[in-house]
This record gives structure tokens, sequence and C-alpha cells, in this order.
């Protein structure tokens, strides 16, 4: 969330941030609730001291005449009828303005475009030749079923739509996706090299792997600023618990209501875990083969930096996103998201679109999202400063890999005139084979 201060000293922008991410929040609502809270906080704040006051006359009582001891006394009651009445009062207005407090939403860099939809995103640069075939490229699902890698048909049967069984050498190329970026980001010195080739001067420090819990409560996942929407969420019924639809959701808060040293700094982690979405608003999209599911898996990155190193920190993560793709020897571009296509809580947001020649376009597979304090101010992570300061982190999430999306892209990329699919050069190792062929 953002500062009530800044808020208030920043009104007219924030109005216009608001409506530039299709947010409504009644701003003055907001100040009013709040202008509220604090004269009734301070009637509270005067009647505690009154009463500490008459908590210490009555050490004194044994000295007081029978008509001070009953002044004091029913003082000492009206004073804790009002103070019982006003802090009810309180609790009240406080739950309002909470509420007004957490629909605003973040703002965003100066070089995030304006816009509403995702027409006014910015393409920045497209890397890497599209393959040329002397055939007709397949989709990934015609490929996925003609080599018995993936059925969708059965987990309709067992699970409903959008849902599918992964097999054989598809979850041979899953694992070593999976080994080989934990091997990449458990390299300081290839972390340093690609940080210079990006021109950044930023710590080599390793991200940490992590497997996070796939649920967690709701009032966590709203202090995350993820929880809306609410249509695209799963939740368990009998405990409440939300099914995390991204492994961020659960690495963001590991150090929630924490003081950290900011010799600590920055705290990088990769998190790997399954994801669930209902994929709500996108019936009859995209309905074949396994690029929008209901349960898949991803390889997250979670930063906790300190005030100054936030953009430096994603601009670090984009550098590793590319890298990575580059060693796929996969086409993609890179977009710079507008303000209506971002998240309620980034200040700015990178996508990295990648070429599928099936569908001849290129279509999302990493996001890169630069939340500044936003998320800590909720969380209430904060670090002290060398001269014992206290200040919020500022916190980067961003996809390494959906993993689905990139089986794809590799799938419809190395796609063969037999219908084989060859393996990319710096996967070979860990799969031991060159060629995915037919497994039936």
């Amino acid at each position: 969330m953002l500062d009530i201060l800044y808020i208030k000293a920043n009104r007219d922008f924030i109005i216009e941030v608001a409506k530039n991410k299709k947010v409504t929040v009644d701003i003055d609502r907001l100040l009013t609730v709040y202008e509220e809270r604090q004269n009734l906080l301070q009637q509270i704040e005067q009647l505690r001291a009154d009463k500490n006051t008459i908590t210490d006359e009555m050490k004194q009582i044994a000295t007081l005449s029978v008509k001070e001891k009953t002044v004091l006394i029913e003082r000492g009651k009206e004073i804790k009828d009002s103070l019982t009445s006003l802090e009810t009062q309180y609790e009240g207005l406080d739950a309002k303005y909470q509420n007004l407090l957490y629909q605003v939403p973040n703002i965003y860099s100066e070089d995030t475009p304006i816009g509403l939809y995702e027409d006014k995103n910015v393409v920045l640069r497209q890397v890497g030749e599209k393959p040329n075939f002397d055939f007709t490229p397949q989709e990934h699902w015609q490929l996925g079923k003609a080599l018995n890698l993936i059925d969708t048909e059965k987990s309709a049967e067992v699970s409903g739509s959008r849902f599918a069984y992964i097999k054989g050498d598809l979850v041979l190329l899953q694992f070593a996706l999976i080994q080989w970026v934990l091997s990449v980001l458990q390299n300081n010195t290839l972390i340093e090299s690609i940080a210079k080739q990006a021109n950044l001067s930023i710590s080599n420090t390793v991200y940490t792997p992590v497997l996070p819990p796939v649920m967690m409560r709701p009032d966590v996942m709203k202090r995350m600023g993820r929880l809306d929407p609410m249509d695209d969420r799963y939740q368990t019924t009998e405990d409440g618990l939300m099914l995390v639809g991204s492994a961020e959701h659960t690495l963001g808060p590991l150090h929630m209501d924490e003081i950290l040293d900011y010799k600590q700094l920055p705290l990088r982690y990769v998190g790997y875990s399954t994801a669930f979405r209902r994929e709500a608003g996108t019936y009859g999209k995209d309905m074949k083969g396994i690029l929008r599911l209901h349960q898949f898996d991803k390889i997250e990155i979670e930063v906790f930096s300190d005030k100054d190193s936030g953009f430096a920190e994603q601009e670090l993560i984009l550098a590793i996103q590319e890298y990575l793709m580059q060693q796929l020897e996969l086409p993609y571009q890179v977009v710079l998201k507008c303000s209506g296509d971002m998240g309620t809580p980034d200040i700015r947001a990178y996508d990295i679109e990648t070429w599928l020649p099936g569908q001849n376009q290129y279509r999302e597979t990493h996001t890169s999202d630069y939340m500044g304090d936003f998320q800590a101010r909720r969380l209430q992570t904060r670090y002290k400063d060398s001269e014992g300061q206290k200040h919020f982190v500022h916190m980067n999430d961003a996809t390494v890999f959906a993993i689905g999306r990139i089986l794809i892209a590799i799938m419809e990329n190395y796609q063969q005139a037999d219908g084989s699919i060859g393996v990319p050069k710096i996967l070979q190792a860990y799969m031991h084979k060159e060629i995915i062929s037919n497994t039936k």
C-alpha cells in the first residue's frame, strides 16, 4: 500500500493513477475517513493520558479527602466509559480506512506507457530469428498428442477441462529445465557476468532455491495485494486457505513482520511450485493443449532489496530471463507493459513474449514486476540501514519459466518435419538425448 501522507500530498496524481490502472477507488472518501480517524485517535490518546493521570493520583488516595476521592473515582469512570465508546467507534472507522487504503493501486514508473489495454504496451526489442520450416508447423497440442506427450482427453474425464496429463519425455524436459535454471541461478560468477553485460553495477548474490507452500491464508494473500480478482482464485471450503496462483504469492511473505539488517540485502530467492487459477473470463479461449490450464508449474524469482536498488534488481532479473531464452535459442520480444495492463501493486512491469510458430504469433511466457515498497508496507517487511534507520524493503517478483508455456515454445520451435522434436543444446546433457520422438 501507499503511505497515506503521500496520497494526501499527491491526491490528483493518485486519482489519475487509479484511472490509468483501471482501479475504482474513492480517494476523497479515503482522505475524509483518514481525517476522521486521526481526530478520533487524538481524542482516544487524550483520554488515555487523562486515565494515566488519574491512575497516578489514585496512588496518593490516602492523602485525599472523601470529596476528592469521590470526584476522582467518578472522573475515572467517565473516562473509562468514554474511552470504551470511542475505541469501539475507532475500530469500525479503522476497518473502513484500511479497506479504502488497500484499494489504492501503486504508482507507476516514469517510463511506463499510459494506456488501459495491452495494445498500448511497447515492444522494446525483438531477439532471435524465427525458424523457417519447409513444412507447415504444427501447434504444440498436435505434436503432444501425436508423440503421446500430452493427454487432455483423459484429464477431462478425471478432472474436467483445462487440466492435462504431461507424459514421457516432456516430463523429463520439464525437470531438465528446472535443473538447468537452478544451476544458473546458483552461479555467482555467471550472475556477475550477466549483470556486467547489462551494464549493471550490482551484487552477484545467488538465488536461494525454495519449495514454498501452495496454500496460504487469505489475509496474507491480501497483504500481498494478490487476493483479487477473487473469482480467479481457488479456496478450500473447510478452512478457507487459498491455493496460490504463483510461487511468489508465498515467497513474498517469507519475511513479513520482520526487520532485516541491510547487510543481508539483497535477499534473492527462486521458488518452484504448482500454481492454480480458475482462468475466469477466458471461457472458450486457448482450450486446446496446455497454454491456459487451471493447474500448472512455475519457477519464480522473489527479491528483497534496499530502497535504492529495486529498479536495478528488476533489470538484472530481465537480463537473466533474456540470457536463459538466448541459451534456449528461442526467438522472443521484450515488452514494457502499459498502466492498465500491469498489476495493481506494480510500479513497472516487463513481459517476455516467445514466438510460437504453430500459432504464428508471440505469446507471453515471462513477467517481471517491480513493486517498490508497496507490498512491504502491507507485509511490514523492513530493514535497518547502516545508521540504524528503518525502511521498508523494496520487492521484485518475476517468472523464470512458466513451465507449460516454455515447453510449448520448445515443442513448436524445435519441431521436425517427421513430427519429432529437437532438444535445445543447453538441455541435452540433462535429457541425455537430442530428439524427442514417438513414445507410444
